[in-house]
């Protein structure tokens, strides 16, 4: 109850004006959208706005309703030609009245009609406060609120799959049978606290079986969390190899455009070459690097030593070999400074009729490594390449066990704090008093309450939604 009564307090305290923003990304479009949210921002725009319809009174619209007419400038003049969306409390994003301006998208109206919604009392919009609005008024729980920006921020259609989730919320839903089970856990030992004579002391043994099925959960959270992480983040991958071997063309094969030049002239490539793509869900920064070699040219030079960089910094490398060449000293002295965790071959240009390399070459140089026979010419192997990089990825971000999420570093955080507090009522069972024993409890259902905004910090509060765009 404190905690809902705290949250009242700040919600009454901060947000009894009116805000505005353009909720589309500035510049020429067909369409801007200025969003008002406030108790009177409904009056503010009567005071703007001219109906088509003389005898339309958008005092009196009801919610999700559009009306057709123009914002007038302080003379009653137009300055565009709008629709108008009134939307009541408090069924509306931000849980108050809400009202969108839909006006054409040039700079000039945007910025006429933005400034009309101000002359008649609306404030800018501080970063995100239509979400932080959303959830002080109830309408979205902390971990929603957030899934908004990783929606915004998708880079994939897994990762935008996983945020929408999180939006309709799915990771609250977890948390909530969570945060039930160690209730419970709390009320067996406040029971034995308050009435020491009627209840005795509390069931250790169940207690015991209770804690250890809420630890187990939130190692479930932060395993899943940490995959759901390759979704929103993704990995680096890097290509590399001596000269020549083919590395620009499947850099270009796999993100579908000429982007590295592509020669028969060994260190064509001079420097690294990096592209977005997604693979199989999973975002990805694939880079090209120069062709490593001893040379005596200077700009090459300088290129092999980023190369070099690049292959260490990468979580997959792919290796190219030259099917045509054989396995030379160049392809063992690269293949020795790879961390072979990280290690993908990829044997290229398998279209030759000439092959300088044998299964049995290959098993006695890599043995248990990946190995993938292909040609980039001839776009073989690369099926078998993206599930050699998906198995490899997934294999490192561990098991979900059926579980899919995503989590912030700060929801990381609290449910780290939660586990440890768990875990240190585990150690304690029998050994401490029952208030020692109830305060580890109690602290492991605060952490879970950060994550969803049952217990939350204004400081908190304004380090998440400074990310958010003005309009959002």
């Amino acid at each position: 109850m404190y905690r809902l009564r705290a949250k009242e307090r700040v919600v009454k305290a901060m947000y009894r004006d009116d805000i505005v923003a353009l909720s589309t990304p500035p510049g020429e479009s067909g369409v801007g959208i200025v969003r008002m949210s406030g108790p009177d921002v409904i009056q503010k725009a009567a005071q703007i706005f001219q109906p088509y319809n003389p005898e339309t009174d958008i005092t009196k619209k009801a919610g999700y309703t559009l009306t057709l007419g123009w914002i007038l400038d302080a003379h009653g003049e137009a300055v565009d030609e709008v629709l108008l969306t009134v939307m009541r409390a408090p069924r509306s994003y931000t849980g108050e009245d809400v009202v969108e301006i839909n006006c054409h998208g040039g700079l000039l109206p945007i910025e006429r009609c933005l400034q009309r919604c101000m002359d008649a009392g609306a404030r800018i919009a501080e970063p995100g406060e239509f979400t932080r609005r959303a959830f002080l008024n109830g309408r979205l729980s902390l971990d929603q609120a957030e899934a908004v920006i990783d929606i915004i921020r998708a880079r994939s259609d897994r990762g935008l799959k996983l945020a929408m989730q999180q939006l309709q919320g799915k990771l609250s839903e977890y948390l909530e049978k969570l945060e039930e089970r160690l209730i419970y856990a709390n009320a067996l030992v406040e029971a034995s606290i308050d009435f020491p004579d009627e209840v005795g002391d509390p069931d250790y043994e169940e207690l015991r079986q209770v804690l250890q099925e809420s630890q187990e959960s939130v190692e479930r959270f932060l395993a899943a969390g940490e995959r759901g992480e390759l979704y929103r983040q993704g990995i680096k991958l890097a290509i590399c190899g001596k000269p020549n071997v083919g590395k620009s063309s499947l850099l270009n094969l796999l993100i579908g455009k000429d982007k590295a030049i592509v020669t028969d002239i060994p260190g064509t490539t001079r420097d690294v070459i990096d592209e977005i793509i997604t693979i199989r869900g999973i975002p990805v920064q694939i880079m090209d690097t120069a062709g490593i070699r001893e040379t005596e040219d200077l700009v090459e030079k300088i290129g092999v030593r980023r190369s070099r960089e690049t292959i260490e910094q990468a979580d997959v490398v792919i290796f190219l070999l030259d099917v045509s060449t054989g396995i030379t000293e160049e392809d063992r002295e690269i293949y020795a400074s790879i961390d072979q965790e990280r290690l993908i071959v990829l044997v290229n240009k398998e279209d030759l009729e000439d092959k300088e390399i044998s299964a049995q070459e290959l098993e006695e140089n890599f043995g248990l490594l990946r190995v993938i026979r292909g040609s980039v010419k001839e776009e073989t192997g690369l099926d078998e390449l993206e599930q050699c990089i998906e198995a490899m990825v997934l294999e490192k971000s561990g098991s979900d066990e059926g579980m899919e999420i995503m989590t912030t570093l700060r929801q990381k955080e609290a449910l780290l704090r939660s586990r440890d507090f768990i875990v240190s009522a585990l150690q304690s069972l029998e050994q401490v008093p029952l208030e020692c024993l109830s305060v580890d409890i109690h602290g492991a259902v605060e952490a879970l309450g950060e994550i969803t905004g049952k217990s939350f910090h204004e400081e908190v509060l304004d380090r998440i939604f400074q990310e958010f765009c003005i309009g959002k």
